[in-house]
């Protein structure tokens, strides 16, 4: 099979898509939205841009807290509504208003292949507030321990009092629901607009600095122009949801009180708020359902400049030259023909002097003064996670009204010299003449990542007369043709009391589960354990399988002892699985070179930024302080002097105060730390699609490597759940199990946390057979969707669309797969519904010998957004050694779960995989996650010869 794919070798060839559709097809712009302080919808956008703005002190407040929003409208149970992010709500909103503007309704939207990819950066309100409720016990303790000493008068009894007043109190004040944990989730987002909007494809959240909104869109153009995906929705926003990022980012010397975008003397930007949303189709799926185009993008090139070090703007002018001049490639345009570019410049001098030498270097042959250029961010400020999107919004209701927007006036001489460049900005908007040779229309919108990473897309107007209707194709997400599969050449991971893959597996083999009594510094019993009902303030069950972070970099990583001691743990073991894979795999994995990207599923709110954030949220708590009853004896001058003794005793964790600060708490800098260490130019990305975050980067990777975009892939997940925020928020939803996860068991009550990290080096198959690397294994099929119904609930029809769509893609049929690694949460609802998927979809008459299903969770726990890499790490050495996995704890298969449908069986011991000789072994990875995310994974053996 695919012996047709061993001839192709050319590093970056696109691929023809599973459908037929040209891969370099033009996506339509159908829908826009606009959320932004004083603005509402497309056409205030444009007024805003095109329009005078308001006089000094008349302007609108520079905060999205005056769009309101109705919660009823988008069906969402009271019960949950305090739990949701005024983040979630006006995404809710921005995706509500683009569809309306789409006039989706109306258009016959394919609801089963239609997208919500949403884009944020940092952290989110209630992930704030729900940290600083669970640190607040912390220092309850203290307040009582201090309340207590003679020079304060009070008596135990009276501290006690004031400790739970304040308990009680930060409860009210912060807010406290059972649904905290899934409400305050990124991925909630767009699992919320798929729920809201009936829309069943894929669901992710993705994060990578201010470059977020353009991987998102450039992951639309990989799902739409590969056949996987009918439309996608594209929503991003930043809001300032507390004082952490401005503080971090000023700790970097990037913040100043406007952003002047051409500025020669710039001090850095004005952190801006904004939501935006575009939905996206083919553009011949947008004549066919007579769409209007507002514009539609023609060309996109992401690149990454690798550097070890703090994270940094990239002032490569031949690095920032030879993206915009791929983007130009992509889509056969010459310089010539890009009538204005929407700039990215972050106001900081060296780098804006970057951005236009570059652009003056591809546009070496155009006139002086032709072609114009200008920023949003005069009026806007940086919208970092939305700010690619408010340009690519900019640009095409530029090309939509072919007139050419103005820059607002700068001061005398503190413009950047743009005499004998081929640019000029505009002081008043002008008509857009057409190209004299007949050219369409075109505009090139750049942009940049702190952490080094840098974009171009180029945009064409749409020619409505010209448009002929394509004809319609068949209404199916099953490919006619089976891709090339995708080489599994290197991977790593390291869980609960694991520190390398190959002892992973000797777990398996040894049949003893790594869960255990959480050590008291992850878990302080005191505070946060209490056995019995569901609480909102404890955990019933101390039990986890917490994994070693590493105290010192890998051995040749020069990073400096104070910038390691600020990075995040989950950056710490996730460079510690890529040192395994790259440095020390013994594997015979050679350093990729090229284009890549490293994805990385992961919370989009890590651990360290929260704490930094209740730090600097301290004065809330001190608030609720200074109104106790219990503290009534003492004066103003008693409390704060109180105060001040507690703060010191509470030790929170200091605010940023250098450059690395940021970079040690955002969660794409778990990928970004691996690339820029490492000097790879692999575009870094992080991943949130709740549990199944693993297998959603893992499809990112995928869709990047099929497009011809990049020539590797680093994917993966790590997520440290063994903490007391995540213990305290899933107890209160009863989520963990009493005693310890027993996936598909009679006893099965629920999961328990675990520790984790997998990493795979993934390449197109051609290519690893042309560098001569080892295949471990071979992806051949990656499917996704979302319920579109509960939050909470899982659901066999979803399960089992993401399944077909994996099978659609693989070329084998479920009777050919032996070997099923189960998402296995553990629940008793869970576990039934997934094997009633399982049924639905693997069983067959023609099955040779019972289909044999386990869970990787059964010896680590439940490891959240590494669940699905530690799922497929299991399956792929079960690949590669021909040994079935043993589930551990397993005493009584539960038979409401009917295994002989299928039939299969879940087996407490380690067996031999036999197989037919010269027939590869085939597994299967499923990962399903809060929101009704699903995904399902299809792998294969590799055997010389045989492809």
């Amino acid at each position: 099979m695919h012996s047709e794919f061993d001839a192709r070798g050319a590093a970056g060839t696109a691929r023809a898509p599973q459908d037929g559709t040209p891969q370099d097809e033009p996506v339509a712009i159908v829908g826009i939205a606009a959320l932004y302080p004083g603005i509402r919808g497309a056409d205030g956008y444009w007024r805003a841009l095109t329009e005078p703005p308001p006089a000094p002190g008349d302007g609108p407040a520079p905060s999205l807290a005056g769009i309101e929003v109705d919660v009823a409208r988008f069906g969402i149970p009271p019960a949950q509504a305090g739990a949701l992010t005024r983040m979630q709500l006006l995404m809710l909103e921005a995706a509500r208003e683009c569809l309306e503007d789409a006039k989706a309704a109306d258009r016959m939207l394919q609801t089963e292949r239609t997208d919500v990819v949403a884009g944020v950066c940092s952290g989110l309100d209630r992930q704030y507030a729900n940290a600083l409720r669970v640190e607040g016990s912390r220092y309850a303790r203290e307040l009582e321990r201090a309340v207590s000493a003679p020079e304060f008068g009070g008596s135990a009894r009276t501290a006690a009092q004031a400790a739970d007043e304040l308990r009680t109190a930060l409860v009210r004040r912060l807010g406290a629901s059972p649904h905290d944990r899934v409400g305050e989730m990124a991925s909630t987002i767009p699992a919320r607009i798929a729920s809201a909007f009936k829309l069943r494809g894929r669901t992710l959240a993705l994060e990578s600095a201010d470059a977020t909104s353009f991987l998102a869109i450039a992951h639309a153009l990989d799902s739409l122009r590969s056949g996987q995906s009918e439309a996608v929705l594209v929503v991003t926003g930043q809001r300032e949801e507390g004082p952490y990022l401005r503080a971090a980012l000023a700790a970097k010397g990037l913040v100043a009180q406007r952003t002047r975008p051409f500025a020669a003397d710039g001090d850095g930007f004005a952190l801006g708020e904004g939501v935006g949303a575009l939905l996206l189709k083919r553009l011949s799926s947008a004549v066919r359902d007579g769409d209007r185009v507002y514009a539609t993008v023609r060309g996109c090139a992401v690149r990454h400049q690798g550097r070890p070090g703090v994270f940094r703007y990239s002032t490569s002018v031949e690095r920032r030259a030879e993206t915009a001049r791929a983007a130009l490639r992509e889509c056969g345009a010459s310089p010539g023909t890009i009538g204005y570019v929407e700039c990215g410049t972050s106001g900081v001098p060296r780098e804006t002097a970057a951005e236009l030498a570059a652009l003056a270097a591809v546009f070496a042959d155009a006139e002086p003064g032709s072609v114009v250029v200008g920023s949003v961010r005069d009026r806007l400020g940086h919208t970092f996670a939305n700010a690619g999107l408010a340009g690519v919004t900019k640009a095409a209701l530029a090309l939509y009204h072919q007139r050419l927007p103005a820059q607002l006036p700068q001061e005398p001489g503190a413009a950047q010299d743009l005499a004998e460049t081929p640019f000029r900005t505009l002081t008043e908007p002008q008509r857009w003449a057409p190209a004299p040779d007949g050219e369409p229309r075109r505009a090139a919108v750049g942009g940049a990542s702190l952490t080094g990473t840098l974009c171009h897309l180029v945009l064409e107007e749409h020619e409505t007369a010209a448009a002929v209707p394509a004809p319609a194709r068949p209404r199916t997400a099953r490919a006619s043709v089976a891709p090339e599969p995708v080489a599994i050449v290197g991977f790593g991971g390291r869980f609960g009391n694991a520190p390398d893959a190959d002892a992973f597996w000797a777990a398996m083999l040894a049949g003893q589960d790594r869960i255990g009594p959480l050590p008291q510094s992850l878990l302080d019993r005191e505070l946060y354990h209490r056995p019995g009902k569901l609480s909102l303030t404890h955990s019933y069950t101390d039990l986890g399988s917490p994994v070693e972070v590493p105290s010192a970099p890998p051995e040749g990583l020069r990073i400096p002892p104070h910038r390691y001691a600020v990075m995040d743990a989950a950056q710490r073991v996730a460079l510690c699985v890529a040192d395994e894979l790259l440095a020390r795999g013994g594997r015979g994995v050679a350093r990729p070179n090229g284009p890549g990207l490293v994805a990385m599923g992961t919370n989009l709110s890590l651990s360290r930024e929260r704490r930094t954030a209740a730090g600097l949220a301290l004065g809330e708590v001190e608030a609720a302080v200074g109104e106790l009853a219990a503290l009534g004896h003492l004066d103003a001058t008693g409390v704060a002097t109180l105060l001040d003794l507690v703060r010191e005793r509470y030790a929170a964790d200091p605010a940023p105060g250098g450059p690395e600060d940021l970079d040690g708490s955002l969660a794409g800098g778990v990928a970004a730390v691996i690339a820029n260490e490492y000097g790879l130019d692999a575009v870094p990305l992080g991943v949130e699609a709740a549990c199944a975050s693993s297998l959603a980067a893992l499809d990112v990777a995928v869709g990047r490597l099929r497009s011809g975009s990049v020539d590797y892939a680093l994917a993966g997940g790590v997520e440290l759940p063994c903490n007391a925020r995540d213990m305290v928020l899933c107890s209160a939803l009863g989520l963990l199990s009493r005693d310890r996860i027993t996936p598909f068991d009679t006893a099965a009550d629920g999961f328990t946390p675990g520790d984790g990290c997998a990493l795979f080096l993934l390449k197109r198959y051609a290519d690893a057979r042309r560098d001569g690397d080892t295949v471990h294994g071979l992806l051949c099929g990656i499917g996704a969707s979302n319920d579109a119904k509960s939050l909470i609930a899982p659901d066999v029809d979803g399960q089992v669309r993401a399944m077909r769509q994996a099978f659609g893609q693989a070329g084998f049929d479920p009777a050919d797969v032996g070997y099923l690694e189960a998402h296995g949460t553990g629940t008793r609802v869970g576990d039934r519904v997934e094997i009633a998927a399982a049924a639905r979809v693997y069983a067959s008459p023609h099955r040779r010998r019972p289909l044999e299903i386990g869970s990787a969770k059964s010896f680590f726990g439940h490891t959240f957004a590494a669940a699905g890499g530690a799922g497929l790490l299991r399956a792929l050495y079960a690949l590669r050694t021909g040994v079935l996995p043993a589930n551990a704890g397993l005493a009584t298969v539960n038979p409401e779960l009917d295994l002989d449908r299928i039939p299969a069986r879940v087996s407490s011991g380690s067996a031999p995989w036999e197989s037919a000789p010269g027939r590869p072994r085939r597994a299967a990875v499923s990962s399903f996650g809060t929101g009704g995310i699903n995904y399902h994974v299809l792998i294969e053996e590799h055997l010389d010869g045989s492809r």
